[in-house]
């Protein structure tokens, strides 16, 4: 049966209902996942802490952020891969739902293989944007060049991730995080406490970590390889198929370094008002990852309905997924609001020692309180254009909102300093949001 057909028949298979229960379904496994990535990051830190000197701490922060930063280029394969996997499952087409993570584990494994070979001009790279002292970096260097063995593991994660996503399997997701975070905070304290690896340590640690990861992911997605499609060579090497993945991917992944643009500029930007608003910034930033934390869950929920709704070309299903994820974005998005308002002064006392570093926060915090309520439609919306794979129009969206952020930062930070910076940011979430919206009329007719 040719695509063309399967599409036209499969509105007669009956579909699950799209339910407020359902929802929670997908999205509580992830909030729940997301929960473990401080805690493992404050074990890190921790653990190095106990050998008493700056040094190790400063290189595996730096290295982690560095590598980090670099795995993060192929975040698209998470996102890219819950859409067209979601919409081969809504239209019934079982083989390319197989043979695309199989597209997706090759992009992976590549990719990591690239970056160990590169390793040298890589690590260059990192260091001459984070440049530090000449003992952090040899640190760090060390901790880099173990870390990177993993690559490939670190990466498939993004595209198994993804493909449990789009299966609406996100208690596997919360199971994958589990055991990678669990297995690392464990070696964590047995290589550097217990063997007194240093920061080696952390970095074997971190290595068979994400490598044992992997292996559950794939245990997990292990339906996909049930059926011979996942290594029917014709159809994972189809042309048409590949080209539509590397534009889907490329769109997204020039849309996400736009975004990581901001954030990064944010930072150097509130670096030339000294120390003190440097600290301040970064302490409000953290709410900032709380909010992302609770948001992902009900995007992810957005993402992999709206993708089965678009496979089955049902607009009256994309809608009622849109209202219903929104509605929960929105509900967690006041929530979270109205607790910045009341217990931001008390978070800051927490995350900061420093008075002058409290007081500082304290006057900025009222953008924190804004900040949920002002990218609520933005984090929602990018959710459903990630189902429906429309990843020119979040590109090109972005690339309006990515200039507005900048014109708004070149009027308003010489006139409010601090102020004129956090009005750029949270202004670059409303244009986001607003063109966003814009355009989904369009996303919707597509699905018909």
């Amino acid at each position: 049966m040719t695509d063309a057909g399967l599409k036209g028949d499969i509105t007669d298979v009956p579909q699950a209902p799209i339910t407020h229960r359902r929802i929670l379904a997908v999205a509580l496994p992830i909030v729940l996942s997301n929960a473990t990535v401080p805690i493992l990051g404050a074990v890190d830190v921790g653990v190095v802490g106990q050998l008493g000197e700056a040094a190790p701490i400063g290189a595996v922060a730096l290295g982690a952020i560095i590598i980090t930063t670099i795995y993060w280029i192929f975040g698209f394969l998470r996102m890219g891969t819950v859409g067209m996997v979601g919409q081969a499952e809504g239209a019934g087409d079982s083989a390319e739902v197989s043979a695309l993570l199989t597209r997706a584990l090759m992009i992976a494994g590549g990719g990591g293989l690239a970056l160990i070979v590169l390793q040298p001009l890589v690590f260059w790279g990192g260091f001459a944007m984070a440049p530090a002292s000449e003992e952090v970096e040899a640190l760090a260097h060390t901790y880099m060049t173990i870390r990177i063995w993993s690559a490939p593991f670190a990466i498939a994660v993004f595209a198994l991730t993804g493909w449990l996503v789009a299966m609406e399997r996100t208690s596997g997701v919360f199971v994958v995080q589990l055991v990678m975070n669990g297995t690392n905070i464990l070696l964590d304290l047995w290589f550097v406490l217990g063997l007194d690896w240093g920061v080696g340590g952390v970095a074997f640690a971190t290595v068979i970590a994400e490598t044992l990861g992997a292996g559950v992911g794939l245990y997990l997605c292990r339906d996909a390889f049930a059926r011979p499609d996942w290594r029917d060579w014709a159809r994972v090497f189809d042309r048409a198929r590949l080209i539509r993945m590397a534009l889907i991917n490329t769109d997204i992944l020039i849309r996400s370094a736009l975004l990581m643009a901001i954030f990064t500029s944010f930072v150097f930007l509130g670096a030339g008002f000294g120390d003190v608003t440097l600290a301040a910034n970064e302490v409000l930033v953290q709410f900032m990852y709380i909010t992302a934390y609770a948001m992902d869950g009900f995007a992810f929920a957005a993402e992999t309905l709206i993708a089965r709704a678009y496979g089955r070309r049902a607009p009256d299903r994309v809608r009622r997924s849109a209202l219903l994820t929104s509605g929960w974005g929105a509900a967690t998005c006041a929530v979270l609001a109205l607790g910045f308002a009341l217990a931001g002064p008390w978070l800051i006392d927490v995350m900061a020692k420093d008075q002058a570093v409290r007081d500082a926060a304290r006057v900025y915090l009222p953008w924190m309180v804004a900040a949920p309520v002002a990218g609520c439609a933005a984090w929602m919306l990018d959710g459903i254009f990630i189902g429906a794979t429309r990843g020119a129009d979040m590109r090109n969206m972005m690339l309006v909102s990515f200039a507005i952020y900048v014109a708004c930062a070149v009027v308003a930070i010489p006139l409010l300093g601090n102020h004129g910076l956090w009005l750029s940011l949270l202004v670059s979430f409303v244009a986001r949001g607003v063109t966003l919206g814009l355009r989904y009329p369009a996303l919707e007719r597509g699905a018909r």
